[in-house]
């Protein structure tokens, strides 16, 4: 029997821990999370361990929400040292959910505390954390350096002013950079409740009335320019269903009046509408050598009553089930025939579609970059052991591993640096057990390369990183 969670974790072969020693001190570069820029620049001390664990964490309430526990606990009035004995009774239910690894991780890594979290324990951690934390080092910045990450592109609205990172920028005692990544998902959800009142925000940082879509993309043109200005090289596009719905001006313009005017869209208005937008963007993405995230198939807000209660991104939601392949496939192909596909990283939330992205890839390849479309790494509900070697096996047979532009946090929490460690260890685990069996040479040369760049370097290359 192993020993818990010990050096060789996840490493069952001789091959897969020389492999892990060779990339697992290579930098990070976090190219999609969701930490607050405000938060890094403000480099606040936490006051305890349960306010750098569980608040905004709704990986960690919808668990604590499957073991039964209040609300109260999770995202109601109990207080600190109340939710954590709450999460910390939850923790040896967690056997087979990637929460128990993250935890542990983060544990060992940040506090040096190596025993299991419980009931029992959680007094005793709870002192020890605390009193680590208050000697110092758990402030944004601190835990952003101790994890070795060279650059963190956030998740930005394009109405956004960026002013934090503009102060971030103007300091060089942090030597991390905190780069925005253009997220547009409120332009173009324009049936959402959410639509007007962004639009409101967008007039008020541009200095002007839009009130046409042609004045939008004007307006979304100059934000990309400002954005470029403040380093930006990604961006993020999210959609629940694929869409590909051809529409020209003058019906953009309909629907863009209609919606100004409060009045209801069809479907197929709403589709034609963010199937040009988003074409707009792209190419303009390509001119800029920007990278384009764009994530499928995430259902969200499913619980109508907690959505009321308690807002977005709560714990609430789950995989959609669309098919993806043919309007996927004719919206890059739109894109490529004007010779404007911007480099893509294609990411699904339902494994299903493994094959279908992985298998998509081919189809828009050019030399302009190595894998210039690539298949992101397993995503939310995915992020464990079984969705993530789901996902490099599909690349391995499908595309081209050694160019895979690796792992993300997708994470509002600065303690989730760990996660780049245990994707780091799946994949050399995966990696060794192809030498161990004879299905690749031990040339260990080539081998140590092929992970480093996994884990770091061909993200830096794709995103034109330079450290």
């Amino acid at each position: 029997m192993k020993q818990f969670m010990a050096e060789d974790f996840l490493l069952t072969t001789e091959a897969a821990k020389r492999l892990f020693a060779a990339c697992k001190d290579e930098p990070i570069f976090d190219w999609h999370c969701h930490l607050s820029p405000k938060e890094i620049y403000e480099n606040e001390t936490p006051r305890d361990i349960a306010q750098l664990w569980l608040s905004g964490d709704h990986y960690k309430w919808r668990g604590m929400r499957g073991a039964g526990v209040d609300e109260k606990y999770i995202t109601g009035d109990a207080g600190p040292y109340e939710k954590f004995k709450a999460w910390a009774a939850c923790m040896p239910l967690f056997i087979g959910n990637p929460l128990y690894h993250w935890t542990h991780l983060e544990l060992q890594r940040y506090f040096g505390i190596a025993e299991p979290l419980n009931e029992d324990t959680a007094d005793a951690i709870w002192e020890e954390a605390n009193a680590k934390i208050a000697a110092g080092g758990f402030r944004p910045r601190d835990l952003i350096s101790r994890s070795n990450v060279a650059c963190v592109c956030t998740t930005d609205d394009p109405a956004d002013t960026l002013e934090y990172h503009k102060l971030i920028a103007a300091d060089d005692s942090f030597k991390t950079k905190v780069l925005p990544a253009f997220r547009p998902d409120k332009a173009l959800a324009i049936e959402n409740d959410t639509f007007l009142p962004w639009l409101g925000a967008l007039e008020a940082v541009c200095g002007r009335k839009i009130a046409s879509f042609a004045a939008l993309k004007e307006a979304l043109l100059e934000r990309v320019a400002f954005f470029g200005e403040m380093g930006c090289r990604a961006t993020d596009h999210a959609f629940t269903a694929v869409p590909f719905r051809r529409a020209d001006d003058a019906a953009l313009e309909a629907v863009f009046a209609k919606r100004l005017a409060g009045e209801a869209l069809t479907a197929e208005e709403i589709e034609g509408y963010k199937t040009e937008l988003f074409r707009f963007l792209a190419k303009e993405y390509a001119k800029r050598g920007w990278a384009m995230e764009v994530h499928v198939g995430a259902m969200r807000n499913n619980n109508a009553r907690m959505f009321r209660k308690l807002g977005p991104d709560t714990g609430y939601d789950s995989i959609a089930d669309h098919e993806v392949a043919y309007k996927l496939s004719r919206l890059l192909d739109s894109l490529d025939e004007e010779n404007a596909l911007p480099k893509t990283i294609l990411f699904t939330l339902n494994p299903k579609d493994n094959y279908v992205l992985g298998s998509m890839l081919g189809n828009f390849q050019s030399s302009e970059a190595a894998s210039k479309i690539q298949f992101g790494t397993a995503w939310w509900f995915n992020d464990n052991i079984d969705g993530m070697l789901a996902q490099i096996k599909a690349l391995g047979n499908l595309g081209v591993l050694a160019k895979f532009v690796g792992m993300v946090t997708d994470s509002r929490s600065f303690l989730s640096y760990p996660r780049h460690e245990y994707f780091r260890r799946i994949v050399c685990g995966f990696i060794g057990e192809l030498v161990e069996n004879g299905e690749y040479p031990a040339d260990f040369a080539r081998l140590e390369t092929i992970v480093k760049d996994i884990a770091f370097g061909n993200a830096a290359a794709y995103f034109g990183l330079s450290v």
